[in-house]
């Protein structure tokens, strides 16, 4: 995989990716597209350990992360597991009926400050808001998990990174007036992974969605075939 079609492609498939592979957490990642393992070749080091350049596979992916969302194929941001994820856009609506809480507070200002300004990276929010770069960044994070803000594009800075630009969900990916209910929501988005995996627990399927343990169980015995084994209750698909 070296396009950013293929990429959109295989997200636009399976609907939920992480961007890289976490031990504890069933969804899929595109790394493992691009590299073609889960194999933590990312980077190119000298025999002492020293970083010397990226991969080819992590250089293709560390670029697509910003350029996906920025051409409008794939909707990327911390909104699952508390780490980077690929959202196919049709799931969009999906998971911001699911997982989508309104702002208040600090998250509150933040948003508003975006929604008035357009999207804004760090360092911008802080000197539109006031707000330290602990508060920024806290702020940012939550908004993602409640899926009110997401990746933008990329903003050219001095040094050699860019600066990450956040914009609110709503009007980097239209959501319809019509949306599912949250119960219903919750229910696509627990079929489509336990479509992916064959069978779940509670802890696997609230791991990778952000959701409690009890609230995990509650959705997938309303979607799934329930067995105790082991002490452990596992679901397939009914």
């Amino acid at each position: 995989m070296r396009t950013l079609e293929e990429a959109a492609a295989f997200v636009d498939e399976v609907g939920l990716a992480l961007l890289l592979p976490k031990a504890d957490v069933v969804l899929p990642s595109l790394w493992e597209q691009v590299n073609g393992s889960p194999e933590r070749n990312w980077a190119i080091r000298e025999p002492d350990g020293t970083f010397v350049r990226w991969s080819e596979e992590m250089g293709f992916l560390w670029g697509a992360k910003d350029e996906l969302p920025a051409a409008g194929l794939v909707c990327v941001g911390k909104h699952l597991a508390r780490v980077a994820t690929c959202v196919a856009p049709r799931l969009v609506p999906t998971l911001v009926a699911a997982n989508g809480e309104p702002p208040e507070g600090t998250e509150l200002q933040v948003a508003e400050t975006i929604r008035a300004a357009g999207p804004l990276t760090g360092p911008q929010l802080r000197e539109a808001t006031g707000l330290v770069k602990k508060e920024v960044d806290k702020a940012i994070a939550s908004l993602h998990h409640t899926l009110v803000l997401t990746n933008s594009h990329l903003v050219e800075q001095d040094g050699p990174w860019g600066a990450l630009a956040h914009e609110l969900v709503e009007r980097k990916w239209p959501l319809p007036q019509e949306r599912p209910s949250r119960e219903e929501a919750r229910r696509d988005l627990a079929r489509l992974v336990l479509d992916r995996t064959g069978e779940l627990t509670a802890a696997d399927l609230g791991g990778a969605l952000g959701w409690r343990r009890k609230e995990a169980a509650a959705v997938l015995e309303e979607v799934g075939d329930g067995r105790d084994e082991e002490g452990f209750r596992i679901w397939t698909r009914s």
